[in-house]
């Protein structure tokens, strides 16, 4: 039988610098809240399983899969998604440009995930070797690069000296 009487909570969110306080129920996932509620669809559901990291968005410092977060989980927390990336003025961040200047992606599903777990590893690290680079990438999946460029773009960000945040 349906539960009709779906417990419903108030979240309140700081996402890109905007404080939304949002009532939800208590089973729905983080990526939803973002995409249904928020309208920000950057943040994409690729496996509904946690394997692919194309849901990734920026919790509080920390690069997490949204699909494996309730939105009752992140209340009170600062989430940053690709959306929050660009400047105002609508300027790529280094990492987004990167990613373009070097072909760092084909279709683009994966993209937004890829970008935030590099914006993790950049800010812990700001010259990872190739073999850091894809480590902190492995629980990011593409399909259509096999991944050469987008490690050559992370690398053109390493050995740049940007600022990465």
């Amino acid at each position: 039988m349906i539960n009709t009487d779906e417990k419903r909570h108030l979240v309140t969110l700081d996402v890109n610098g905007t404080r939304h306080a949002i009532t939800v129920e208590s089973r729905k996932l983080l990526v939803h809240l973002l995409r249904d509620d928020l309208n920000l669809t950057g943040t994409h559901v690729g496996c509904d399983t946690s394997q692919c990291g194309a849901c990734t968005v920026d919790i509080d410092g920390q690069a997490v899969k949204s699909c494996t977060v309730l939105a009752v989980m992140a209340d009170g927390s600062s989430i940053t998604t690709i959306e929050g990336l660009a400047s105002a003025a609508g300027d790529l961040h280094p990492i987004q440009a990167a990613f373009h200047e070097h072909h760092a992606l084909q279709c683009g599903f994966c993209t937004p995930g890829m970008i935030m777990s590099v914006r993790q590893l950049l800010a812990k690290d700001p010259n990872p070797t190739e073999s850091e680079i894809r480590h902190n990438l492995a629980g990011n999946i593409c399909r259509c690069t096999g991944y050469h460029n987008i490690i050559r773009a992370v690398e053109s960000l390493a050995t740049g000296a940007s600022d990465h945040d």
